[in-house]
């Protein structure tokens, strides 16, 4: 059995795809529930192999992620892109601006236009 097919920890292969800063923090979003493997929730001893699906929530949307290798140590970015296949959909980008902060008061007049603007460009279609 080769490395890239052995079992590998989740939250030491999420930090070595890049996709935590580094492997407590992909621990701590394993505790907290915003790992997901072929749809259940995870703890981070848990293992994945290729062709596992596993689900991360990052600052309110789910990345989706097909393990095509496993990797246990951290590797260069053009290396980490290699070992999954993102399927994640495209982001709305009339939703993400719908988001206003809270006590953020109303949206200025260019704010209005921008929102207008996709908004107009959404219900064309």
């Amino acid at each position: 059995m080769t490395d890239a097919m052995k079992p590998a920890r989740i939250d030491s292969w999420l930090w070595a795809i890049r996709i935590y800063k580094t492997r407590s923090a992909a621990t701590t979003a394993c505790r907290a529930g915003h790992v997901r493997v072929n749809g259940e929730r995870t703890k981070a001893a848990q293992t994945v192999k290729p062709g596992d699906e596993v689900r991360v929530r990052i600052s309110g949307f789910d990345r989706i992620l097909v393990v095509r290798r496993t990797l246990v140590k951290r590797v260069g970015a053009p290396v980490a892109v290699t070992a999954y296949e993102d399927r994640t959909p495209p982001r709305d980008p009339v939703a993400m601006l719908a988001v206003r902060d809270r006590g953020a008061g109303r949206p200025t007049k260019r704010e209005r236009r921008e929102i207008d603007r996709l908004r107009r460009r959404d219900q064309s279609e």
